[in-house]
């Protein structure tokens, strides 16, 4: 912090700066606290609302960086001060008197029965539309099509929403008859084209419709299971994953109802910024996908999609 009478100066430091950082406690639970904004509430309470985030597992930080808030008292000199004392960031503070506005909740479930897709969900550096997808050609579906490779830096069909707590299960269900495995969609839990874990289903040569997994771990793709299971059976494909911290599940139904683990348990913790290289600041995302890289355009058509904080 610093100040002057004139925007020009000369200007004046705040002794004992920095106002925060975390820099001196790893420990702390909010790291990286900074890039904020000093604000005034209508009642006269101060506060100054700035970026860190929360690690998990050797400083790995799955969701991001993260707004934080701070309650701020002004000393006897005139400088701004964290209420609690010293520079390190509080989880919790002392809220404002002021009553109390909430923000409307998105909800729990997309069944893709709108014309436009909700402020949640982001595309992967294009817009969506028309050529990526369509909520139009199915009404009531999302439909996906098939583009470049998952790990392309340039045109791919993806559809993601942030994940924004520790322990969360995303759900989807979505129809898909690949003519050859160079076709793909499923559910993917996605930082980077570097970073990922993708449940897909595909074609195989001994099943016309299998689910297989892809791992990418920075740009190193892995297969975790050696052969795709057969689910030629079903008319729809239904997946999950559950992320609790830094443990990650992916589970496959034939109905919706009884759910059946995918192989093992894995680090979700590589879906992080510290992970990322060079480095990034995103967080993670869940949602969907579909790749056709025979240049065909293969569809894919999504009925809904849960994102359930736990």
């Amino acid at each position: 912090m610093a100040r002057s009478r004139t925007l020009t100066g000369q200007y004046e430091a705040m002794p004992g700066n920095p106002l925060i950082s975390s820099i001196t406690d790893a420990a702390n639970p909010i790291q990286s606290a900074g890039h904020g904004c000093l604000v005034e509430t209508a009642a006269g309470d101060w506060y100054f609302a700035h970026l860190g985030r929360r690690p998990i597992v050797n400083g790995r930080s799955v969701l991001g960086r993260e707004t934080s808030i701070q309650k701020i008292v002004w000393d006897k000199d005139g400088w701004p001060r964290l209420a609690q004392g010293g520079v390190l960031p509080a989880v919790e503070v002392p809220g404002p008197g002021l009553p109390e506005r909430k923000w409307p909740a998105i909800p729990d479930r997309d069944d893709f029965d709108e014309k436009a897709l909700g402020p949640q969900w982001q595309s992967l550096r294009l817009r969506a539309w028309p050529d990526n997808a369509s909520l139009i050609e199915r009404p009531g579906w999302l439909r996906l099509k098939g583009r470049e490779s998952i790990v392309s830096r340039f045109d791919q069909t993806l559809i993601a929403r942030r994940q924004t707590a520790f322990h969360v299960v995303a759900s989807t269900c979505f129809e898909f008859a690949p003519e050859s495995y160079r076709q793909m969609a499923g559910l993917v839990a996605f930082y980077s084209t570097d970073n990922f874990w993708y449940l897909f289903a595909t074609r195989a040569d001994h099943a016309r419709l299998a689910l297989g997994l892809m791992a990418c771990e920075r740009g190193n793709i892995s297969y975790p299971v050696e052969k795709e299971f057969d689910v030629s059976h079903q008319e729809r494909v239904y997946l999950r994953v559950e992320i609790d911290m830094a443990r990650l599940r992916f589970y496959r139904s034939a109905d919706g109802k009884e759910w059946f683990p995918v192989a093992g348990e894995y680090d979700a913790s590589i879906l992080s910024d510290e992970h990322a290289m060079p480095i990034g600041f995103t967080g993670n995302f869940v949602g969907m996908a579909c790749q056709d890289i025979s240049g065909s355009g293969k569809a894919a058509d999504f009925d809904w999609f849960e994102y359930r904080e736990l």
